[in-house]
């Protein structure tokens, strides 16, 4: 191999280093963010129950942000792969073998840490997806609980009316029961006395 060609290549392993050092500073950083969102969501989930009748905006725009910071992990994720294959394929280059030791060394450091971060990433994720699935169950047996107790409510509204109205009804009839047999007495009586005065 030429000194040109030796010196160019030892570039490109070190652009691809400098890349894959990038990167992992960036999700290092950006795993720090996403697991204390994570541990912010659930903790607003376990202080306030009352998202559990509906997200509150502040949940929702909490899930949204979420989201993102997952599809660029994952990008940030794939990056870094792409980064670790290059250099994998750098390492099998023909003319490498006198530094293949070292560089071997090298990739296996960048494809731990590829891999410490993939592992992490996905833990953190499914946790918080998991806990999101958990809160929307218990969110719609809730809210499902709460509009049977209002409907409840409005039968037994409708149902307290019903026995009202009834009861006026049944009042309303006895009373004229009432006046009706007071007339009908009236009546016998002035019956009576009339019978009674024309014997007399």
């Amino acid at each position: 191999m030429s000194t040109t060609n030796m010196a160019t290549s030892s570039n490109y392993w070190e652009d691809l280093r400098k890349q894959a050092r990038q990167l992992e500073n960036e999700l290092d950083l950006k795993l720090v963010s996403f697991s204390k969102l994570c541990t912010s969501y659930s903790s607003s989930i376990n202080r306030d129950q009352r998202t559990r009748d509906s997200r509150s905006d502040s949940g929702s725009s909490q899930d949204n942000m979420l989201v993102a910071m997952t599809t660029e992990l994952e990008q940030l994720l794939a990056n870094l792969t792409a980064v670790n294959d290059k250099m994998a394929e750098y390492t099998n280059s023909p003319g490498i073998s006198s530094h293949n030791a070292a560089l071997m060394h090298t990739l296996q450091r960048h494809r731990d840490i590829l891999q410490d971060y993939t592992h992490e990433f996905h833990k953190t994720k499914n946790n918080f997806f998991s806990l999101r699935e958990r809160e929307d169950l218990l969110g719609s047996v809730h809210r499902d609980i709460e509009s049977y107790k209002s409907s409840s409510g409005v039968n037994n509204r409708k149902t307290e009316l019903f026995l009202k109205e009834h009861e006026h009804l049944r009042r309303t009839v006895t009373l004229y029961s009432s006046v009706r047999h007071m007339e009908n007495h009236q009546t016998d009586s002035d019956l009576h006395e009339t019978l009674t005065y024309k014997v007399l």
